[in-house]
Formats: C-alpha cells, structure tokens, sequence
C-alpha cells in the first residue's frame, strides 16, 4: 500500500514536471539557444539537479544584452526629454549660477537657495554651507529647465511660420535669412532622431469657410452647373448651421492632443476597414533595378536581414539622425520639395539641416502587427523581439537573432536561411495556406484567431509570428528585372510583390521581406503604422548597405558559418478541419482579388528630371499635369484626384490630399486637345504648375481640404447630426490616386557617381473599382519609373493603355519647350549591370569578378597623367578586382573589407580586356 502511493506520487510528479518542462524550457532559452539551463528529476533517492553550463552562459549573455537595451533607451530618453539642452549646458548653468552668487554675495533666488536648504530632508546632518550648495543645483537645475522650455517654445513659434516657402529667386529677404539664424540657434547641438518632437508645432485648424472655399475650387472643373450651384448651396447651409457647432469641438481637441487628425485617421480610415488589407491598403517596394549582387537566396536573405536589425539597433540607441525637410546634398525626395518649387529658388540652399520633420511613425517600425477584431483592428507593439518569422514552402520557422550575446553576422544568418531551404519536411495540415488568413476579410480572421487560436500550440506558434520583430517569405518563384523582357518582367515582379500566392506573405506585420529563388527582393508593408517614406528610409538602408556587407566571389556573404549555431526552430500547429475551411474561404476571396489587379510599369527613359528643370517647372507639377492629359485622353473626362502630400512639419503628422485636378491643369488639358498655339499652351502649362504648387504648400502647412472635412465629418457623427454637404464629400470616389516614391532621403548613394544603384521604386493597388492608382518615382536626371494598378474587372481602365497615354502626354508636354535630349557621350565603360558579360573579342585578355564589384568611374586627370595617359582625354575606367595592371585607386567604400580595385584604363577597342561576371 505504501509502495502504491509512492508510486502515485511519483508518477503525479512526473506528470508535473512534464507539464512544467515547456514553461521552463521558455524562461531559461537564451537568444538562439534552445536547450534548458537546468532541469531535475524527482526519484526514490531525492532531487537531482542538472547544469547546463552552455545554456546559462546563454542566459548570462542575454541578460547583460537586455540591460545593456534598457540603459541605452533610458540615457536617449533623458536626452530626448531635455533636449536642446545637454549635461554640458547643465554643468555650465549650474556651475555659472553658483560662481556668480558666490562672487558678487547675492542671492538672486530672493532667499529660495536657503529655504531649499532647509527644507531637504537630511539638512539637519549639514553644515549651511553644504545647505547653501544644495539649494543652489536645484535652484540653478530650475533655471536650467526653464532655459530649456523657453527654447522649445521659441524654436516652435519659429517652425510654426512657413513664409521661407514663399522664396523666389534671388536672394532670400532679410527677414527670413534672420529665421533661418534663430531657427538654427534655437535647434540645439547634435540631436538624435526624436529630439525635435516637444519642439514641433501642432497641426493648425483651418476655419470652416476657408476649408469649403478650397473645396468648391477643387469639384469645380468635375462638376457641371447646375451640380455646382447645387453643391455650392449644401456647402453654405453647413457653414452657417452645423459647421460652427462641429468646429467648436474640433478646436477643443486641437487644443487637447497633439495633433487632431492622426489618431482618427488611424483607426477609422485603416484599422476600422473590413475589407482585405492586401493589395486595398499594403504597398510594395522593390529591389535595385540593374543590379544583381547574388544569384544565391539565402546569401541576399543574409545581408538584407542584417541590414535590418542593424537599423533596428540605430533605431533603438537612437543614433539615426533626425529627418529634415532638406537633406545634406539633394532636397529630402522629389517628392516632398520639388512638387512644391525648384530648389533653384533657395539660393545657397540655405535651409539644409534647419527643418526638422515629425518621426514618431519610427517607433512601430519592427515588432509590430495588426491584430484583427470583429470591428476594429489594434496594433500590437512589442518593446523588443531577438526573433524573425521565416516561411518557406508552406513552413513557419522561428529564428533567432541573437547568440552568445551578439547579433548574427550576415553569414550566420544565410546559414540559417540554408537550413530552411534544405529542410524537405511537409507543412502540417492547414499549414500551407494559413497566411491567407491575413489577406482575406478582416471580421472572418477575428473570428478565426479568437475561435481556433487562443491557446496551447496554435498560440504559441501564432504568438512567435506577431511579435517576431518582422516576417521573411522565402518565395520558391524567380522574379528579376529582364532586359529583353522588361514589361512582362516589372508587371509580373510588382504582382508578386503586391499579393504573392495571397498565402506566402503575413500581410499584418509592419512589413515582410520577400527574397525570390533567384536572390531578388522587395518588401510588403502594412499601412496602417506608418507611411511609404518612413519605409522608404528602412530599404534605402538596406539596399545601401548590400554592397557594403559584400559578397564572395561564388556569391555568399562575407565571413564563416558557425559551428554550434542551433538551427531554427519549426513552428507547431493543431489546425482544425472548421479552421481549415475559414481559410480556403479566405483564400478565395483574396485570390479574386489579387487576379482582378493589373499592374503595369513603365521605365520611361526618354527625359527625367534634368530636362524637367531646364523647363523651369517643378517636376512633380509636369508629372502631375500629363497624368491629367493621359487620363483625359484615356477616359474623355476629368476626375477627381489624390496626390499624397506629407505634413510632418508637424507633430505626429501624416499625410494630406493634394487635390491635383485644378481648373487650371484641365485648361491645359483642353488646350492640348483643341488646336492651340503653342505660346497659349505654354502660358496654360505655367499657370497650371503655379497652381499645383500653391496647393502642394498649402497641404504641407495645414491648410489642406481633406483631413479637415474627413474630422468636421467625424465629430458630427459623435453628435448624432446628418450633415449633406460632408455626407456628399466624404462619399466621392478617387478614380486616380498618386502618389511619388520618396528617394535618397538621407545620403546613403552618391548616385551621380553610381547611377546604377537605384530602386525601380514601389506601388500600391487600386483605390477605385474603375480608377487606376499611379506611383512614380524620379530615378536621377533621365529615368522616371511609373508603376500603375488597375482592375481588369472594370471596362473603363486599362494600365497599359493608360501607360502608353503616360508617356505620349509627357512627350507632348516635354515637345512645346522645343528641348531635345541630348545624347550623352558613349562612355569606354559598358555597364556589368546591363548584361552578365562585356561583349568583347575571344582573343583579349580575360579578367574575372564578382557582378557587386563592378562600379563604373572616372580618373581625374591627375591620375591619368600619372598613369601615362592624355590627360586631355576624356577616359573612362571599370574597377576591377586584383587586376594585375593598372592604377591603384585604393579602397572602393561598396567593399566592406577595403579589398584593394585597380583602374584598367580605356584602350583601342581592339586591346580592351573582357570582364566575366
């Protein structure tokens, strides 16, 4: 009998343990090592206790890695909080206060250095002297923070007054060349990325009748007579009657909150949406357009991934710098300046570093996901992830970041990328094609998760991907930019992108990495977190650092794999039969919706921005104006037109809607289908531009149409009023929507020297069911990408016909300046990028390298001459490694390990070298 419940006991011990073992496991597991730091066992002789010395040296590492995190993020915090001051200007305020007060025997504190004194709870154990001197830091900390908030409040009544917009060319007045000097004084020293956000002003409030005026300008060529006037009476009936009611408790939360548009925005135009975030709300972005550093998919995967938690690492220490409206070398992107005016205006171009721009939308960048509900989304933030989500073949895998203390280095995580492409076990059931899930309705996903993923292994497993600092789809497609087929290659690539399979991407995570087969790559963002120029920065970052991390010369990345990195960790599913159905009905809905878009991309290489500016037009108003002329000549008709304006010039601030269809642009329009002169076509094109700028600045200062009617509408469906007018506004459809990709937002490519390494920029689908949706991105000064959706279901649009339409109205437009392009020199240098060798004669001499390390160059003329050249001719050179002749130009920054290139320089065709790639 006593032995019978020994063994019992023993038995609902083990029986313990084994339930234990899993919450052990998890507390103990170190970074990328999955073994327990202890376990025991209970038997007849007592506990036993095992060490796994490995596994607490794990724990130990990570730990110091945890701490080492939270010091850094309080020091940034303390900065950010006290910034433009410093522990500098703190020791020289304190110091100075108290060497005055000691030398001239006042007390200008009128007795409040001796009462602070007094009142510390240990003066009793003090001398007055030591009284006196504590009393005196808190007195001198005092003035030291009043210091502080009198330079915020000034450098914000100062970046409240936009003014400097309104320069012409010449030279800038006094009175703004006197701003720009107190805006810098008051800006502070060596600020780090969110120093500037208890500095930036609020939004501004337009007044209602402003606000309706604007609005009754923009429908006005979309509207006939009788609509007009019919508009125009709704709009003074809310004027006089409701819009003031609405207004009032509009101001009140301007007051309130820092800003009274972002946080409605963000629910109720994303998080609230029912609908299918793919391809309705996420956009894409893509890989370099003619580069092809590795054909390997787990070697690009490596470097790209690094890429990533290296930004994450400066996002998180704050070291990446504040964004300013102007860059260091060109205007911050062609799409926030030079929509406005020509940086020509600005003489000197005196307002670079003096602008800083809002960037909050930074801090939800990784470790966040969307999580569905039956009416509203939420954003799951996470302080910090050491895990990415890796699928691959219908496989979810977990791999860690972090090991002995340390992030992975790109080889060790192409390593682990290899392990998954080798692994040849089968997805569980349901596996396959759960993600879509996350592309189908939103209310049937809330459904699902709360029903079948709430607990046990489904949860875990669901857990490890939404907090996963971010997703990696490694697709088993080949997608790449093809010079012999480049619509069907960019159309078939921007597809892929967009909506994959619909089950290959977790489209609720803040963004995906997608790498291909063939080691192209891209990226699928969520919407909701943040706009395109904040992800813009991210794979900017990336792709500048790709060459950097280098490659070997068989195409994997730089550096050895680890021998005793632990592999990555399959993630575990128990998919229920009922659960399995809400799927494929899920990935039904999404895969009619992926097969209705009709994505198209034009490389339009006839002109781009150079060309634009001797025109003396702002190239986001020239593009804007031959969209209009390619829609009317596609559609007959006008229509009313979105272009994403930013208004980060404020604090918290997003985005606003320049509404580009002005009555202006359509009588430029119509003067380009009617027979008119060519001197009546070119003032209508100016006054247009005119136009389109003055709108564009107006959107960027606060004084935009749409976010104000969007929050008057808001605030009278809280009060329970009807109101006509916002009703009619808010229900218009944008059958064209644009928007311009941002580019080289800080200076990461010199791409005059390097022309080579640019994006084919990114996208987003329709927004109307018969409109199209238009992204363009300005590739250096002669190429300009347009990347244009559409749905096919729709007998009003056709993305290659409005293509074709694109690029005739920019032609036509480009022709009434009487302009030609002209034809740059045939450079010595035939580029690696273009095809996979230089076509030259078998008899030369043969050198090999690696495609990333092929760069075009020019000598100057020194080291031609030095090199026994003509150093009046104009020769090009191509960077080869460990040629075994030629000029050594030292080490090429695009190689991490400042391998030695030398210059071949350009001979007789009959004597120039054949590069193998």
């Amino acid at each position: 009998m006593l032995q019978s419940g020994w063994g019992k006991g023993l038995a609902a011990q083990t029986l313990l343990l084994r339930s234990f073992r899993p919450l052990l496991a998890a507390a103990t597991m170190a970074e990328a090592h999955q073994a327990v730091a202890f376990q025991f066992t209970v038997g007849p002789d007592g506990i036993d206790l095992h060490l796994c010395h490995e596994a607490l040296r794990q724990v130990y590492l990570s730990g110091i890695h945890s701490w080492k995190k939270r010091f850094v993020r309080f020091k940034n915090g303390v900065m950010t909080g006290v910034y433009p001051g410093s522990p500098s200007g703190f020791m020289v305020v304190v110091v100075s206060y108290m060497s005055y007060t000691k030398y001239k025997q006042l007390d200008p504190s009128l007795g409040l250095i001796t009462r602070l004194g007094q009142h510390i709870p240990i003066s009793r154990y003090m001398s007055t002297d030591s009284q006196k001197i504590v009393g005196g830091v808190l007195v001198g900390t005092g003035l030291w923070i009043t210091i502080i908030m009198i330079m915020r409040n000034v450098l914000r009544c100062l970046l409240s007054w936009h003014g400097w917009m309104d320069s012409r060319h010449g030279s800038l007045p006094f009175g703004t060349r006197l701003w720009l000097i107190l805006v810098k004084v008051f800006s502070g020293r060596k600020p780090l990325l969110y120093s500037f956000q208890n500095s930036l002003p609020r939004l501004p409030l337009p007044s209602v009748k402003d606000t309706c005026r604007r609005y009754l300008e923009s429908v006005r060529p979309l509207m006939d007579d009788e609509q007009f006037e019919r508009m125009t009476t709704l709009s003074k009936d809310f004027e006089k009657n409701l819009g003031p009611r609405v207004q009032w408790y509009l101001k009140l939360k301007s007051w309130w909150t820092s800003n009274y548009v972002s946080d409605w925005w963000e629910e109720y135009i994303y998080l609230r949406g029912r609908g299918p975030i793919m391809v309705n709300s996420n956009y894409y972005a893509m890989d370099f357009l003619y580069v092809f550093p590795t054909s390997s998919q787990a070697a690009r995967a490596g470097n790209a991934i690094h890429a990533i938690m290296l930004y994450r690492r400066k996002l998180d220490r704050a070291q990446i710098k504040p964004i300013y409206l102007l860059a260091n070398k060109v205007p911050l992107c062609s799409a926030q300046w030079e929509r406005m005016f020509n940086t020509s205006r600005i003489p000197g171009l005196m307002l670079l570093q003096t602008i800083p721009m809002c960037s909050s939308q930074y801090e939800r960048m990784f470790n966040t996901s969307r999580v569905p509900g039956v009416e509203t989304d939420t954003l799951q933030h996470m302080n910090e992830s050491k895990h990415i989500a890796v699928y691959h073949k219908g496989r979810f895998f977990k791999v860690w970041m972090f090991y002995d203390g340390r992030l992975l280095l790109p080889r060790e995580i192409e390593q682990q990328m290899e392990r998954i492409l080798a692994d040849q076990s089968e997805p569980m059931p349901g596996e396959e094609k759960l993600a879509a899930l996350t592309a189908g309705e939103r209310t049937p996903w809330a459904k699902v998760r709360e029903e079948f993923f709430k607990s046990g292994k489904n949860k875990q497993s669901l857990d490890a991907i939404e907090k996963a600092a971010f997703f990696v789809s490694l697709d088993d497609t080949e997608q790449r930019y093809d010079l012999n087929n480049q619509v069907k290659s960019l159309d078939s690539y921007a597809k892929s992108l967009l909506h994959g399979k619909c089950y290959d991407r977790w489209f609720d995570k803040s963004f995906n990495l997608i790498v291909y087969k063939n080691g192209t790559m891209g990226l699928n963002a969520e919407h909701s977190w943040a706009d395109a120029p904040i992800v813009g920065h991210l794979w900017e970052h990336v792709l500048s650092m790709d060459p950097k991390l280098g490659y070997t010369e068989d195409g994997h990345c730089q550096g050895k794999p680890h021998p005793n990195l632990p592999g990555p960790q399959r993630l575990q599913w128990d998919i229920a039969t009922e659960c399995q159905e809400a799927i494929e009905s899920s990935l039904t809905v999404a895969r009619s919706l992926a097969d209705d878009v009709d994505c198209h991309i034009i490389p339009f290489n006839d002109f781009g921005k150079g060309l634009i500016k001797k025109c003396r037009t702002s190239p986001d108003a020239f593009i804007q104006i031959a969209l209009q002329l390619a829609h009317f000549r596609d559609k007959g008709k006008f229509c009313l037109t979105y272009e994403a304006s930013m208004t980060r010039l404020f604090r918290e601030g997003r985005t606003e809607t320049v509404r580009s269809c002005t009555m202006e642009t359509c009588d430029f329009v119509r003067s380009m289908i009617r027979q008119e002169t060519r001197e009546e076509r070119l003032n209508l094109l100016k006054v247009a531009a005119e136009k389109h700028q003055t709108m564009y600045r107006l959107a960027m200062t606060g004084q935009g149409i749409d976010r104000h009617l969007f929050c008057l509408y808001l605030v009278s469906k809280y009060l329970g009023e009807e109101s006509p007018f916002l009703k009619e506004v808010l229900s218009e459809p944008w059958r064209l929507s644009t928007s311009q990709t941002p580019l080289q937002q800080v200076e990461l490519f010199d791409l005059a020297r390097h022309p080579e390494m640019v994006s084919s920029g990114g996208g987003f689908g329709p927004v109307a069911d018969d409109g199209y949706g238009v992204s363009y991105i300005i590739l250096g000064e002669d190429l300009i990408n347009f990347h244009i959706s559409s749905k096919y279901s729709s007998p009003e649009t056709d993305s290659r016909r409005f293509g074709d339409n694109i690029k005739r109205s920019m032609l036509d437009i480009r022709d009434l300046f009487q302009i030609e392009k002209k034809v740059p020199k045939t450079s010595g240098v035939r580029r690696a990028c273009s095809s996979n060798r230089f076509p030259s004669p078998p008899s030369r001499t043969t050198y090999s390298i690696p495609k990333w390390a092929c760069r075009d160059s020019t000598l100057s003329r020194n080291q031609l001459t030095a090199a026994g050249a003509d150093s009046q001719s104009d020769r090009s050179i191509a960077l080869v490694s460990g040629s075994p002749a030629g000029v050594d130009l030292g080490w090429d920054p695009f190689e991490p390990q400042h391998t030695q290139f030398f210059a071949i320089l350009q001979l007789p065709h009959s004597q120039q070298p054949e590069i193998l790639l």
